[in-house]
């Protein structure tokens, strides 16, 4: 972050393509860190919306002066580790939500779709998460998050509600963070955390527990 020019009083927007996800996956690294949320932002449409209403571009690369940049402890409240997500397993206060794609989610693909390099050994998902694929959120017309009414009732639709425990999983924590990003941000829930292992980490587990097919 020195060499880039922020320091722990930086504003810093995020933006990118895939509707955000990698955006909202930095952001989530920087909260971790300690950085401050309200110095933090994500714009929202990202690269396309910037693209498609023909803003300017540029290729020169900016350069700013080097900082001190210290980064503080990792925040436990954010982030979720492969033991408590197993101890998850016997809680019904708590919610696991699969934010990957229907036939990731089911073992139909071991891989992101398109993504046949980037698999797991095993298919399937944690037992008892529940399926809602990230990209739900946005508009795919623009990639900007949906309303938030919209969004209250799509997640409310599973029974997920601020008062409970959720913890959001993919491959490697880059879509669950935006999932993240969504619950804690645009909908205020207080307790969700990004399981940043996801199945890159379950998939590959020894004596795990994996489901194939729906939840009933």
């Amino acid at each position: 972050m020195s060499a880039k020019g922020i320091s722990n009083d930086t504003v810093v927007v995020f933006y990118g393509d895939k509707h955000n996800w990698y955006a909202a996956y930095t952001f989530w690294l920087f909260r971790y860190f300690g950085h401050d949320d309200k110095k933090l932002k994500i714009m929202n449409g990202g690269r396309k919306k910037w693209l498609d209403e023909g803003r300017p571009l540029s290729k020169e690369v900016p350069n700013f002066p080097k900082t001190v940049y210290r980064a503080q402890d990792p925040d436990p409240a954010i982030r979720a580790f492969r033991d408590e997500v197993c101890a998850s397993l016997s809680r019904s206060d708590r919610v696991l939500i699969d934010v990957r794609s229907p036939k990731e989610y089911t073992g139909e693909l071991i891989h992101m779709p398109e993504y046949p390099q980037e698999g797991a050994q095993r298919g399937g998902h944690i037992p008892g998460a529940l399926n809602i694929p990230w990209a739900s959120a946005v508009n795919p017309n623009d990639s900007t998050f949906k309303p938030v009414e919209e969004l209250r009732k799509l997640y409310e639709s599973y029974k997920i509600t601020p008062e409970r425990d959720v913890i959001a999983y993919c491959r490697i924590g880059e879509r669950s963070a935006h999932t993240w990003f969504v619950l804690t941000y645009l909908l205020g829930y207080p307790k969700v955390k990004n399981y940043d292992g996801s199945w890159t980490e379950w998939g590959n587990l020894v004596n795990v527990p994996i489901k194939k097919g729906p939840e009933p």
